[in-house]
């Protein structure tokens, strides 16, 4: 099995050797690396870091010390400095293009992080029992992007061969920070799929049992990521309650206010509050608290009247306590469908390569900022689609005993490689 600094090229072995080293958004810098290199030595021409990220487009950075520690890390594991090097300031997208003569210009989209998430350390959890788990405690591969990052480095292998039949130009995207709705904008805002004529992501499981092919997710949603940080003042809590301001009691009842907000009629709506972090003792009134929060419509219109109700209850929950307030954005995505054309070349795909079950339309059940990059190229009059590959799942995706059927990886292999060669 050939190598690259011990990357293996096989896409289980990619899988796997991935999953063992999960890093999240922004921070990919030893899986942005071995993308580069794998692809580099493949005779792709390679856009990296600021060259495809615009910095102004990036929404909750990484401070520079998590950037620093990354990077060693990433170097620590035998990635490649120069392309450490020119992956400055979170800035971790690697583009890939190669060109054989007149024809279409086809993009695939792969992400490549993972989520702050422990992994189970448990014989019943095959990646620990068969010795690749993380061995990066409290970050884990839970979302399945080990195995698209495996895909797309086998299809730009696939597709490098002289023996696979495309012309026109074949883009390959690896895209960070997809969890949160980050990675995608700063690529757009670059102007990375400005000139695309056919755009195609994907995601494995979502529920779509093993064997089948979904031409179309449908039911992504209008989301809004952000942190709420809330600023009184401390004291103690016996002697002088009375000269704090507690930042603790304004985050509680915001979180209980959201989650008592009524739901929109005219559509779906989610809102959730994830963390709440507090205090510094237990005799001292809290003078900071943060939230972490996201909300989700149906619709441009539903989230926009989310977010005003998200507003006021943040605002009301402040002044309860005579606390500062204030919102920081750490994420938004757009809701878009897959088109019909797209849709039917999916299809057609799936055709050519056995696949004994295509079904139409498949719930995403979350969402994805591929849209950003969906909505550029139909907006440039491109066809842009969204596909679900069937892969029966161990536990639900972001769960600490997550894990997908491998056999479910070169069937997506064959799936986007023939997408290229069909355009």
């Amino acid at each position: 099995m050939a190598t690259v600094r011990g990357f293996p090229h096989d896409v289980i072995g990619m899988r796997r050797a991935l999953h063992r080293f999960p890093e999240c958004g922004f921070l990919e810098y030893r899986t942005a690396a071995c993308v580069a290199e794998r692809l580099a030595e493949l005779g792709y021409d390679l856009r990296i870091g600021p060259e495809v990220m615009r910095a102004d487009a990036m929404l909750a950075p990484p401070t520079a010390a998590a950037i620093a520690q990354a990077q060693q890390a990433a170097l620590d594991m035998g990635a490649g400095p120069e392309w450490i090097a020119r992956m400055p300031e979170g800035q971790t997208a690697v583009v890939a293009d190669m060109r054989r003569g007149a024809g279409p210009v086809t993009a695939l989209r792969f992400d490549i992080d993972a989520l702050p998430v422990a992994e189970a350390e448990s014989d019943a959890h095959r990646p620990f029992r068969e010795g690749f788990a993380s061995i990066r405690p409290g970050r884990m591969h839970a979302c399945g992007h080990d195995g698209h990052t495996a895909i797309g480095l086998a299809v730009a292998a696939a597709l490098a061969s002289p023996e696979s039949r495309w012309r026109g130009t074949l883009r390959l995207i690896f895209q960070p920070a997809e969890e949160g709705g980050r990675g995608a904008l700063p690529l757009v805002e670059a102007g990375v799929v400005d000139d695309v004529d056919l755009f195609f992501a994907g995601h494995l499981g979502c529920l779509l049992p093993s064997g089948q092919v979904a031409t179309a997710a449908n039911g992504f949603l209008w989301a809004v990521k952000q942190d709420v940080i809330f600023r009184g003042a401390p004291a103690h809590a016996a002697m002088a309650p009375q000269l704090g301001r507690n930042a603790l009691l304004a985050a509680a009842a915001a979180a209980l206010g959201l989650h008592a907000m009524p739901r929109d009629g005219d559509g779906v709506t989610h809102v959730n509050v994830g963390t709440v972090r507090a205090g510094t003792a237990r005799n001292v009134i809290a003078d900071h608290a943060v939230i972490e929060m996201e909300y989700r419509g149906e619709t441009e219109e539903i989230l926009a009247s989310l977010a005003k109700r998200v507003d006021d209850i943040v605002q009301g929950a402040a002044r309860m306590q005579d606390v500062a307030v204030e919102t920081i954005p750490c994420g938004r995505s757009i809701g878009i469908a897959p088109d019909r054309e797209a849709m039917r070349r999916v299809a057609e795909a799936a055709g050519r390569i056995g696949v004994g079950s295509v079904v139409e339309e498949w719930p995403i059940g979350g969402g994805d900022d591929a849209t950003y990059f969906m909505r550029r190229v139909r907006e440039r009059g491109g066809h842009a689609g969204y596909c679900l590959i069937g892969a029966d799942l161990s536990a639900g995706h972001h769960a600490g005993t997550f894990d997908f059927d491998e056999a479910a990886l070169p069937v997506a292999v064959r799936l986007f490689t023939a997408l290229v060669e069909g355009a």
